[in-house]
């Protein structure tokens, strides 16, 4: 397994997965709006598309942070693009998001990949602004 640097000028990214793009518009605004330039931003509508991101990021020297991915989703759904990041990639937190969550499902997501939370649709933009946090902190708990 290939260890991740970031590029001294480059950020880490927060990658958005969602097939429905005023939801990808709307969590990244506001995630933007709180967090400002500290992270890159990155979408993408399938998980096809998020692998993609991320092993282009990887390509540059940078890496993706957290990922924020709806859980239903045409051709991969969340778990199971979530489940391929953590195979390759286990140290990219992640948060998951869905509008029928069953919770045996969920909890056995967390077990598995070290799912950070599950936020429920339509979302909090507190909550979402929190689970983000949650997963930069446990990324890098001291800040670096």
């Amino acid at each position: 397994m290939e260890i991740l640097t970031e590029n001294k000028n480059g950020k880490k990214g927060i990658l958005f997965v969602d097939d429905e793009s005023i939801i990808l518009l709307s969590m990244k605004s506001q995630v933007k709006h709180h967090f400002g330039e500290r992270f890159k931003y990155l979408t993408a509508e399938n998980a096809n598309e998020a692998w993609d991101l991320i092993l282009e990021l990887e390509e540059e020297g940078n890496s993706v942070a957290v990922i924020i991915s709806d859980w239903s989703m045409p051709g991969m759904n969340g778990d199971e693009f979530l489940r391929k990041v953590h195979k390759r990639f286990p140290s990219i937190e992640k948060v998951i998001i869905t509008g029928f969550a069953d919770e045996k499902l969920v909890t056995a997501l967390e077990k598995e990949i070290g799912l950070v939370t599950c936020l429920k649709k339509p979302w909090d933009e507190k909550e979402l602004i929190t689970a983000i946090t949650q997963a930069i902190d446990h990324e890098d708990p001291f800040g670096k």
